[in-house]
């Protein structure tokens, strides 16, 4: 299969590739909205013209955030709450013609929901699952919508491990938690371009790309040196893109005409990615496609969220 390319690279900004693209009309929810590249994916898409929700934890600091953005307003979701999930699909009312999965937390202390569920896991991957699968009508209404999972290069790090997805038995390694969950959002998009595609709904993945937000406050100096070390003795400068450029993967796949009809596929640097590891950040692992998986884990992902009833 041919990889799907672009005019755009690694130094290109979410308003370059969103240059003359029209959204009037068009509605959206960006998850992760109040910080990082996820307030850069709601102001280019809504500089576009399109009417832009900003889902956060921290509605404080999402109203800070809509203030700066003309035509976007703030919705409190909790990833982490599934009540808070919910209750956030209910609210919506009509179409929905973009949802851009963003929000996410990078090898974090250990520490479970309620239900006993991996923070790690049930945020990043359970709780975009569930958000989707509750969004499914307002998506499936609007005819030709798309769903964005910001996935990361850490997904080569693990693969879901169905026999002790939560760490009941093993240790926890926190890079191990947060690589599988990426891995698993880049399943969600593998299973639900499938599932979805008769309904005019596109699903995709992404490496944004190396940036310095609040996603790294687990992360220290050292863990940083040793991320830079190993790109450098694979012959990779690791190098930090500025939120701007970060975004741009993620509008790409929301809302670029250039990707129209394109589904099921992971992309970096505004590319679809190769099969292997390319250095520190590029290419996408074997497992993370692994169509057996990707069914695998959405039934799991039904089950374990009770959504038997909305099993799309």
């Amino acid at each position: 299969m041919t990889l799907f390319t672009t005019p755009f690279g690694e130094e290109s900004t979410a308003a370059q590739v969103l240059a003359g693209v029209d959204l009037g009309g068009r509605r959206a929810v960006v998850t992760g909205a109040a910080s990082g590249i996820g307030v850069e994916t709601a102001r280019a898409l809504a500089e576009a013209g399109a009417e832009v929700t900003l889902a956060v934890r921290n509605t404080e600091a999402g109203q800070e955030v809509s203030r700066r953005i003309p035509g976007s307003r703030v919705e409190r979701l909790d990833l982490a709450d599934q009540d808070s999930v919910a209750a956030f699909a209910r609210r919506w009312q009509g179409p929905l013609h973009i949802l851009v999965n963003n929000a996410g937390v990078m090898a974090s202390p250990f520490a479970r929901t309620p239900q006993g569920w991996e923070m790690q896991f049930a945020t990043n991957h359970l709780g975009h699952f569930a958000l989707a699968h509750r969004l499914h009508d307002a998506l499936a209404a609007a005819g030709d919508a798309r769903v964005v999972a910001v996935s990361s290069s850490a997904h080569h790090r693990a693969g879901v491990d169905f026999d002790d997805i939560h760490f009941e038995r093993r240790e926890y390694l926190p890079w191990t938690a947060y690589g599988q969950s990426k891995t698993a959002n880049v399943l969600f998009a593998v299973e639900g371009a499938k599932r979805w595609a008769g309904e005019g709904i596109t699903v995709n993945a992404l490496n944004p790309g190396g940036i310095r937000t609040n996603l790294q406050r687990h992360v220290s100096e050292a863990e940083l040196d040793a991320l830079r070390r190993a790109a450098s003795s694979a012959g990779e400068e690791l190098r930090w893109k500025s939120v701007e450029q970060g975004a741009a993967t993620s509008v790409l796949l929301a809302a670029s005409p250039l990707v129209k009809g394109v589904t099921g596929r992971y992309f970096d640097d505004c590319h679809e990615a190769p099969v292997g590891q390319f250095g520190a950040r590029h290419g996408v692992s074997p497992h993370a496609l692994d169509p057996e998986a990707a069914a695998r884990l959405w039934e799991y992902s039904v089950a374990e969220l009770g959504l038997q009833g909305l099993s799309l």
